[in-house]
């Protein structure tokens, strides 16, 4: 508090403090430091550096490639192998019906929902960093997928009408060339969307996911909410409609199954919403006594064998015509190469793919490794989530990433590493290979039933809408777009949309930022706000001025135009109106002379007497001034000039003005200009700049280009606002003192 009150103290030339205290500007501290020696280090020195090969470094990169050779010889069996068992079978139950559920989003056979939990999760073991995520098929990528499935391989090109269908050996022909044609589609998006993600990986594009803001991702995902729903409300009702993609296509999924609403299958009807009312009832369940249950109810695999039970002894599927999930073929498929062919189709949908996915993998990965004090590498999650998509393209699996609902359980069960991933993808592993017949009678209500409740979380999110309106109008506005621009657009260029608004709202951020005038807070050396506290103090003829955000070629005008406007000094002004006050006193000068010719004139031609008598009834010269002057020339030099002082506040004798650089962050080439010229516009008028609180950075940018040059000295950068008072006041009052030690001078000659 003492260091405090002598800042304040400092308003008082007379203390000792003011005369003691260095002020330091940058001209000052480059006399006092010297400058370190660098060398440059060749880039034939740097290569071999890079290139050179040590055991050390060798370890470092394997362990960094493969996170599991850390963690797994350090495993603390007794602490951790429980938790990771019961959370691992927990994780693999609600793996198995998801995947299944999923599978009907990506327009591909359930069976190949089974091989996307298995390979994927497997693999991440070995390669992800992060300890608690639940990787594998996921409601909004599998959704995307589908739309791109149903957008090259649709209904019409194997000439599968939408009503009428029959069980025709010729129709399931057709079914079967459609859903090997989605295949071959859903594994070449997954094959690009994999190395798209490794590519991103191996150059440490791990940033890529900050562009992606929370509320852009939470508009989308819930948009994607919403198109999953509209997509399960067919398999919910039994209603037969094609599917759509692309704009639009929600609009058109709702209106075709609204106008086929009277042929709804009411036995898949009821079995559906008896499945949504248990699944719900067990979620609430669940939630509230998730401290006194040893492990979340199962109630999905529940619902998924009681059901199963129930269509095979009532044959659902001939006595109630309710579509079941059909053949799942017994073990795997052989390794294939995917179609090549159709990669340039699905490219742009596959960077799309890739980015949500990662974005999703990592934004989880994050918060449990906040919550359990560990990091996660992005650009190894980049790398495993690439290697999981790419490797198991050739599996016949469709893109993965990490569940919300499912990663919740595998944590919250006691789940400790990817040991539990492990286990879960094993499980998944025994059905594929054992068991997996039984779920033939499984009704598609079913999975429609599961996947519309796990949305449940996602549309939770609609109450952001409230939040963000009382925290921040451009992150609501930012949700907003991405969300209408998802639904209506559809996913991928929905997500186009949202990233492009976020970028003109940054944009937008940094073009209109908030711009102030600053004040002292009494016996301290802080200032802010001079409108939002009544103790802040100005300095007498001082002016701080502060912009929230760099300078550069999107906001320089406005930071020039808001200084003017804020100090209530407008340079240009003011020279406008010493033209016009100057012009006019030529003028009336030129009158006065002309007058004066007249007058003599007259006293050389008329008696004195007559003369004095005429000047007398003169109206314009009521009195002869002194020393040969007019009074028209005594008036022109004694009126102020009405311009400037409409546009100079009275009282207000501005001699200094301080731009505090403490929030800007760097300066370009059009900045600089911006900036010299406001120094010069001001000392045309007797108003000195000067700069305070420059970083570093900023320093290099104003020495980089050329800001400093003969009519600019260093002297004007200042190391804090503080300084730059001190400097401030300590000029003035040398300018004060010296006409008065000049006139004490010449009265003592």
């Amino acid at each position: 508090m003492e260091h405090h009150e002598e800042h304040q103290d400092c308003a008082d030339q007379t203390h000792p403090y003011c005369v003691r205290r260095p002020v330091y500007n940058l001209e000052t501290l480059q006399e006092q430091l010297h400058v370190k020696e660098k060398q440059a280090t060749p880039i034939t020195e740097r290569l071999k550096r890079y290139c050179r090969c040590s055991s050390k470094k060798a370890k470092s990169h394997l362990y960094s490639f493969l996170p599991i050779l850390k963690w797994l010889p350090r495993y603390p069996v007794k602490e951790y192998i429980l938790g990771d068992i019961v959370s691992g079978l927990s994780t693999g139950v609600m793996q198995l019906p998801q995947g299944l559920a999923y599978a009907l989003l990506a327009a591909v056979p359930p069976v190949f929902g089974l091989y996307s939990s298995f390979y994927p999760v497997f693999l991440y073991t070995f390669f992800g960093t992060s300890r608690h995520i639940s990787i594998g098929t996921f409601a909004v990528i599998s959704l995307m997928i589908g739309g791109v499935a149903v957008r090259i391989a649709p209904d019409e090109m194997f000439d599968i009408a939408s009503t009428n269908l029959t069980n025709t050996t010729e129709l399931l022909e057709k079914y079967e060339a459609r859903d090997a044609m989605r295949v071959k589609v859903a594994v070449a998006v997954t094959l690009l969307s994999g190395l798209i993600q490794l590519c991103l990986g191996i150059l440490r594009f791990g940033f890529v996911a900050i562009y992606l803001t929370e509320p852009l991702v939470r508009g989308f995902t819930t948009a994607a909410a919403v198109h999953v729903f509209a997509s399960q409300l067919k398999y919910l009702l039994g209603i037969n409609t094609k599917r759509y993609s692309g704009a639009l296509s929600i609009v058109y999924s709702i209106i075709a199954v609204l106008s086929n609403i009277m042929t709804t299958n009411v036995a898949a009807l009821i079995v559906g919403l008896i499945c949504v009312v248990l699944l719900l009832a067990a979620k609430e369940i669940n939630q509230r006594f998730k401290s006194k249950l040893p492990v979340p109810i199962p109630m999905e695999i529940i619902v998924v064998i009681i059901s199963t039970g129930v269509s095979a002894a009532l044959d659902l599927s001939k006595n109630y015509e309710v579509k079941v999930v059909g053949s799942i073929p017994t073990g795997f498929r052989p390794p294939a190469v995917p179609d090549v062919t159709l990669l340039s189709a699905v490219f742009v949908d596959a960077i799309a793919i890739a980015i949500v996915g990662f974005s999703m993998t990592i934004s989880m990965a994050k918060i449990f490794a906040l919550k359990h004090g560990y990091t996660v590498n992005g650009s190894q999650e980049l790398i495993a989530l690439g290697l999981c998509n790419s490797f198991g393209s050739f599996f016949q699996t469709f893109t993965v990433t990490c569940s919300m609902s499912r990663s919740l359980v595998q944590e919250s069960t006691g789940g400790k590493t990817q040991i539990a991933g492990l286990l879960s993808s094993i499980l998944v592993l025994l059905v594929i290979l054992v068991i997996g017949y039984l779920f033939e009678p499984l009704p598609q209500t079913v999975l429609a039933a599961i996947v519309m409740v796990n949305l449940k979380g996602m549309f939770k999110q609609l109450a952001d809408v409230s939040h963000l309106w009382k925290t921040s109008r451009i992150e609501l506005a930012i949700w907003i777009v991405s969300f209408v621009a998802s639904v209506f657009l559809g996913l991928d260029y929905g997500l186009l949309v949202a990233v492009a608004f976020a970028i003109i709202s940054v944009v937008y951020r940094t073009q209109s930022p908030q711009y102030r005038i600053l004040g002292q807070i009494p016996n301290t050396d802080i200032y802010c706000d001079l409108n939002n506290y009544e103790e802040v103090k100005e300095y007498p003829g001082i002016k701080i001025f502060q912009a929230n955000t760099s300078l550069y070629f999107a906001n320089s005008e406005m930071y020039a135009s808001a200084l003017r406007k804020k100090s209530g000094v407008d340079p240009c002004a003011i020279l406008t109106a010493r033209k016009k006050a100057l012009k006019r006193h030529a003028r009336q000068r030129r009158n006065a002379d002309e007058n004066k010719k007249r007058t003599v004139l007259k006293l050389s031609n008329d008696v004195e007497m007559g003369a004095k008598h005429e000047l007398i009834k003169d109206e314009t010269f009521t009195k002869l001034p002194e020393n040969g002057q007019s009074a028209s020339d005594t008036q022109c030099s004694n009126t102020p000039s009405e311009e400037l002082e409409h546009f100079m506040k009275p009282g207000t004798n501005i001699h200094s003005i301080i731009l505090d650089f403490t929030p800007v962050n760097f300066i370009d080439s059009v900045g600089v200009k911006t900036l010299k010229s406001v120094i010069k516009e001001y000392r045309e008028i007797d108003v000195t700049i000067y700069i305070a609180g420059c970083s570093g950075l900023v320093v290099e940018d104003l020495n980089r280009l050329g800001f400093f040059e003969s009519s600019i000295k260093k002297d004007i950068i200042l190391h804090s606002v503080h300084d730059a008072i001190l400097t401030c006041q300590l000029k003035e009052t040398a300018v004060v003192e010296e006409p008065i030690h000049s006139s004490d001078t010449e009265s003592r000659a």
